[in-house]
């Protein structure tokens, strides 16, 4: 296995602080400008697969469909 760069884990905080809370908003802030921030592509629901290809299929099914709708929008517009 290969890691690529390094994470600090961030200790839950039972306390609010103005800090933390900066650093929520901009996460968020940076999601949203990602190209499909306001997205999961997939449909709202509960889904039950007998195995994990299945599920994985479903998923990959859903992405592929949400990317040539966004492809579809940024051709025509």
């Amino acid at each position: 296995m290969k890691i690529v760069g390094r994470r600090k884990e961030r200790p839950i905080s039972f306390h609010a602080s103005a800090g933390l809370l900066v650093e929520c908003a901009r996460f968020n802030e940076e999601m949203m400008k990602l190209p499909t921030g306001n997205s999961s592509f997939i449909p709202k629901g509960v889904y039950f697969f007998k195995t994990h290809e299945e599920a994985n299929r479903h998923w990959e099914d859903c992405v592929a469909k949400g990317m040539a709708k966004i492809a579809l929008e940024r051709g025509n517009g």
